[in-house]
C-alpha cells in the first residue's frame, strides 16, 4: 500500500474522529462486563443471569445500530454521531443514580446499545472519504475503536473496586462529553456522501441473500469478539478463582490482540482479499477454541485467547473488507444492517456460555459448541466462494477474492476457480 497515497485520499480528522466516537461508545457498550463480577456478589447472581446481563446491551446495540444507521443516511454521519453521543449519556445517568434491581439493570444495559450503534455511523462516515482500494484500512481504522474494550476492562474495575460499581457510571460521563466535544469540531461529512435512499433500498437489500450471508459471518467475527469481551472478566473469575481486578487485567490483556489487529485484518484483506483471509481466520479460531474448551491453565489459557481474539479482530476488518466492494453505493445501509448482525451474534454467545455452564456444569462445553460452529461457518464460507465467484462482477471478485499473484510472478491453480477468475479480472 502506497502510505501517501492513503494519508492524501481522505480526511484524517474525519477519520479520527470516527475512531474515538466508535472508541469511547465500545468503552460504554461494553461496561457491564468488566463490572458484572461486583454486581453478581451483591445481587447473587447465577451464571444464565451473569450471562444475560453482559449481553444485554449486545441485544440494544442490534436494535439501535439500523436506527441511527437511518438516521445517518437521512440527517448525515456528523449529525447522527452527535445525537448519539448525547444520548449515550442518558443510561450513564441512569446507571449512576438509579440501578438498584435486577430489571432496572436489565433496561441501562439495552439503552447501553445506543452506544453500540455507534458502529453504524463511525464506519462508514469515515470510509465515505477513501477510495475502495484503501476501504479496508480506513474502515478497520476507524473499526479499532473496539479498543475501547480496553479501557473498560482496565479502568472499569478498579473504579468498582474503590468506588462502587455505580460511580464507575458517573466517572464514564467525562470522556464521552470530551469526544463530543471533538466530534462536534473536527468530524465532517463527505462530499460524495449520496443522497438519502429510498424506503424500498433497505427492502432490495434484506432480499439478497449475499446481506445475509455477511451478516452470518460477522455475527460470527465481530459477535465473537464482542461476546467474549463482554464475558471474558466472569469467566476468568468464575473459571480460575482470579480476583475481580485481575480477571479485568486478564480480560484487557486479550482483547488488546483483537482491538488493534482490526486494521490489519483490514488491511491484509486490501492485499490478499477478504474472503482468503477470513477461510484462514475462521480455521483458526475454531483450533484455539476447542483447545481453550479443554479448561487448561490460566496462563495457557490466556495466550489461546489471545490468539482467538486477534483473528477475531482481523476478521471483523476482512467482513468490511469485503462488504464495500459488493455494496458500495449502500455502504451505509449494509453497515447498519451487518452490524446490527454483529451485535446480535455477540448476545448469544454470552448468553449461551451462561446457560450452558449452569446446564452441563462447565464453560467447556459452550466453548466446544461455538468452536464447532465456526468448523461449520468455515464450510459454508466455502461454498458462498463458488456462488460468488459465479454472480459477483469482476471487479469485486478482484478486490476480495485474490492474491497479488502478479507480484510473485506465480499464477492462480488450476483447482482454484475463484482465483483464476478474480486474476483474470484484475489484468
Amino acid at each position: 500500500m502506497n502510505k501517501r497515497s492513503f494519508l492524501s485520499s481522505g480526511h484524517l480528522p474525519t477519520l479520527a474522529s470516527a475512531f474515538f466516537y466508535f472508541d469511547i461508545s465500545f468503552m460504554v457498550w461494553v461496561l457491564f462486563g468488566p463490572i458484572t463480577p461486583f454486581i453478581a456478589d451483591q445481587m447473587h447472581l447465577t451464571a444464565t443471569q451473569k450471562g444475560l446481563l453482559t449481553a444485554i446491551p449486545l441485544l440494544g446495540g442490534s436494535f439501535f445500530r439500523p436506527i441511527l444507521g437511518l438516521l445517518a443516511d437521512r440527517i448525515g454521519g456528523r449529525r447522527a454521531g452527535l445525537t448519539g453521543l448525547t444520548l449515550t449519556l442518558i443510561p450513564l445517568i441512569l446507571g449512576w443514580h438509579f440501578a438498584t434491581t435486577l430489571w432496572q439493570l436489565y433496561l441501562i444495559g439495552f439503552l447501553l446499545g445506543i452506544a453500540g450503534a455507534s458502529f453504524a455511523v463511525a464506519l462508514p462516515l469515515a470510509g465515505r472519504w477513501y477510495p475502495p482500494e484503501h476501504q479496508g484500512l480506513a474502515m478497520g481504522i476507524a473499526g479499532a475503536g473496539n479498543s475501547g474494550t480496553l479501557i473498560a476492562t482496565f479502568f472499569g474495575p478498579r473504579l468498582a473496586q474503590h468506588f462502587g460499581w455505580h460511580f464507575v457510571f458517573a466517572l464514564a460521563l467525562l470522556p464521552v462529553c470530551l469526544v463530543l466535544f471533538f466530534f462536534f469540531l473536527f468530524a465532517k461529512n463527505s462530499p460524495s456522501a449520496a443522497s438519502p435512499k429510498p424506503w424500498n433500498s433497505y427492502a432490495r437489500l434484506l432480499s439478497q441473500m449475499d446481506t445475509w450471508k455477511l451478516c452470518l459471518l460477522y455475527s460470527f467475527t465481530f459477535g465473537g469478539f464482542v461476546g467474549m469481551a463482554s464475558f471474558l472478566a466472569v469467566f476468568f473469575h468464575d473459571q480460575y478463582h482470579l480476583s475481580k481486578v485481575q480477571a479485568g487485567d486478564f480480560t484487557t490483556l486479550v482483547v488488546l490482540s483483537g482491538s488493534f489487529l482490526r486494521p490489519v485484518g483490514g488491511w491484509i484483506g486490501d492485499r490478499i482479499g477478504g474472503y482468503r483471509l477470513l477461510l484462514g481466520l475462521f480455521a483458526g479460531i475454531a483450533v484455539c477454541l476447542l483447545a481453550l474448551g479443554s479448561l487448561p491453565p490460566v496462563a495457557f489459557a490466556v495466550m489461546l485467547l489471545f490468539v482467538a481474539m486477534g483473528m477475531l479482530g482481523m476478521g471483523n476488518g476482512a467482513v468490511f473488507q469485503i462488504a464495500p466492494q459488493r455494496f458500495g453505493s449502500d455502504i451505509e445501509l449494509i453497515t447498519g444492517i451487518v452490524g446490527a448482525a454483529g451485535g446480535l451474534g455477540g448476545f448469544f454467545l454470552p448468553s449461551a456460555l451462561g446457560v450452558l455452564k449452569d446446564a452441563s456444569g462447565t464453560y467447556a462445553t459452550g466453548l466446544f459448541c461455538f468452536g464447532g460452529l465456526l468448523i461449520a461457518v468455515m464450510a459454508l464460507l466455502l461454498e458462498f466462494g463458488v456462488q460468488w465467484s459465479r454472480t459477483w462482477t469482476a471487479s469485486a471478485l478482484a478486490r476480495t477474492m485474490v492474491f497479488s499473484y502478479r507480484k510473485s510472478g506465480t499464477s492462480a491453480s488450476r483447482l482454484d476457480p475463484i482465483g483464476e477468475k478474480a486474476e483474470a479480472a484484475a489484468d
